[in-house]
C-alpha cells in the first residue's frame, strides 16, 4: 500500500459533511448529509433516475409528493445518451433534468456485471459494446470520474468490479484488488478536478462477495484513501437474502462510524429496515418504480397485485396510511381499471405511491431512531408486513 499512501497525502479530502444525530446501541443511526444541492437526512431511500428521469414522475412530484431529498442517475447510460457534454453544458444533471436537489451517480461498475456479454475487462478499465448501437466504448476509472464530474454529481462513485455471487474465491480476490486499484486512480482524478472545492463527494465501493476476509480486506484498503463515504457493493447479485444481509452486516461493522454507509441496489422494505438496524444509511433500488409498472403496490401489510379480480369492486383508497394524493385519492378499483385498459396513468399513480411509501418508511425509521424505539418498532413492522396483517 506504499504507493497509495503517497496519493492519500497529496489528495486529502475535507472532512465529510456528515453529522450523526443519533446512534443506538443496536447500531441503527440517524444522520444529516450536507451536499452542494441540498441537505439529506438519513436513513434515506434514493429513487432511481437512470436516464435523467425517474420513469413517469415529474421532478416537481418528486419534491412535493414523493418528498425524496436525493435521487440517483447512471454514468454509463447518460454517457451513451444524451452524452456527458450535453449534460455538462446544461450545468450538470440536476439542472439538465430540472431537479432542484442533490444527485448521486453510479459509476457504471454495475454494468460491468450486468452487461458481461458485451464487455472485456482489464486493469486499465472496461471495453464495452454499446447495448444501443454496438459501438465500442472504453470506461476506465479516470473516464468514470471525468464523466461524473461533467454531470456535477453531488456524490460520485468510484469505478469498481462487481462479480456475480457464484464467483470463485480467486475471481473475487482479483475483483477486490482491481476495485482498490481503480479507487486509487479515481481519487487521483477527482483531486485534479474542481469537485473538491465545490464540496462534491467521491465514495469508494467495498467488494468481496461472501468471503468475510475479502470484505475486510476491501474495506480496509479503501479506508486508507479516507473517502467521505463508502458503499457496500456486490450485494443482490444472485445470493440468498440471508447471505446478502450477512455481507451488509459484516461490512457495516468495519466502515468508519463518522462516514455515510450506502448499500447499493437493494431492497424490499423489511430488508431496508434490517440493514438500517445494522448501521446502513443510504439505499437505492428500482423495485418500487418497476413494481408499479407491473401493477404492484406496497403497503404496511405487504404488496398488492392490483391486477387481481378481487380489486374490481374495491372502492377503498389505494393506501390510506401513505400520505400522498396518489395513495389516498384513487380507489383500488379505479387503478385496476387503468391497468386493464393499459392506461399510462396507472403506472404514474402507482409509482408515486410506491416511492412515497419507501421514502416515508425511511422518514419513520429516522424518527424511531431519534426517539430510541427503532428496534422494537422495526421488528413489529416487519412482522406485520410479512404476515399481511
Amino acid at each position: 500500500m506504499g504507493k497509495r499512501s503517497m496519493i492519500i497525502e497529496s489528495t486529502k479530502y475535507k472532512p465529510s459533511n456528515f453529522t450523526l444525530n443519533q446512534v443506538l446501541e443496536s447500531g441503527a443511526r440517524a444522520g444529516t448529509l450536507t451536499l452542494p444541492n441540498g441537505i439529506v437526512p438519513t436513513p434515506v431511500f434514493m429513487p432511481v433516475g437512470t436516464q435523467a428521469t425517474v420513469k413517469g414522475v415529474l421532478p416537481k412530484d418528486l419534491h412535493e409528493t414523493v418528498k425524496c431529498p436525493i435521487i440517483l442517475g447512471n454514468t454509463y447510460h447518460l454517457n451513451l445518451r444524451p452524452g456527458v457534454d450535453i449534460v455538462a453544458q446544461a450545468g450538470g444533471l440536476s439542472s439538465f433534468m430540472n431537479w432542484k436537489g442533490p444527485v448521486l451517480t453510479d459509476s457504471g461498475g454495475f454494468q460491468v456485471f450486468s452487461l458481461s456479454k458485451l464487455r472485456k475487462m482489464t486493469d486499465e478499465g472496461v471495453r464495452f459494446r454499446s447495448h444501443l448501437d454496438g459501438r465500442e466504448i472504453f470506461l476506465g476509472p479516470r473516464e468514470a470520474v471525468q464523466i461524473q464530474d461533467g454531470l456535477k454529481s453531488d456524490i460520485a462513485m468510484c469505478l469498481d468490479e462487481c462479480p456475480p455471487a457464484e464467483a470463485s474465491r480467486e475471481q473475487m480476490e482479483k475483483a477486490v484488488s482491481r476495485t482498490s486499484l481503480w479507487a486509487e486512480r479515481c481519487k487521483q482524478e477527482w483531486g485534479e478536478s474542481k469537485a473538491l472545492e465545490e464540496g462534491r463527494n467521491l465514495f469508494g465501493i467495498v467488494q468481496g462477495g461472501s468471503f468475510h476476509d475479502l470484505r475486510v480486506q476491501s474495506a480496509e484498503e479503501l479506508m486508507e484513501f479516507d473517502f467521505p463515504g463508502y458503499a457496500i457493493g456486490g450485494v443482490s447479485v444472485g445470493e440468498s437474502e440471508e447471505e446478502m444481509l450477512q455481507q451488509v452486516n459484516w461490512t457495516a461493522k468495519i466502515l468508519p462510524e463518522d462516514k455515510p454507509r450506502y448499500v447499493m441496489g437493494v431492497g424490499t422494505p423489511p430488508q431496508l429496515l434490517a440493514m438500517i438496524g445494522m448501521g446502513a444509511d443510504m439505499f437505492d433500488c428500482v423495485m418500487p418504480s418497476r413494481a408499479a409498472r407491473h401493477g404492484m403496490a406496497f403497503s404496511s401489510r405487504g404488496t398488492m397485485n392490483l391486477r387481481n379480480q378481487k380489486f374490481k369492486n374495491d372502492y377503498s383508497p389505494l393506501d390510506e396510511e401513505t400520505d400522498s394524493f396518489a395513495s389516498q385519492e384513487f380507489s383500488k378499483s379505479y387503478i385496476r381499471h387503468l391497468i386493464q385498459a393499459k392506461e399510462s396513468l396507472a403506472g404514474v399513480l402507482l409509482t408515486l405511491h410506491n416511492l412515497r411509501f419507501y421514502v416515508r418508511l425511511m422518514e419513520t425509521a429516522r424518527q424511531k431512531i431519534l426517539n430510541g424505539s427503532f428496534q422494537s418498532w422495526s421488528q413489529s413492522w416487519i412482522k406485520a408486513y410479512e404476515s399481511g396483517q
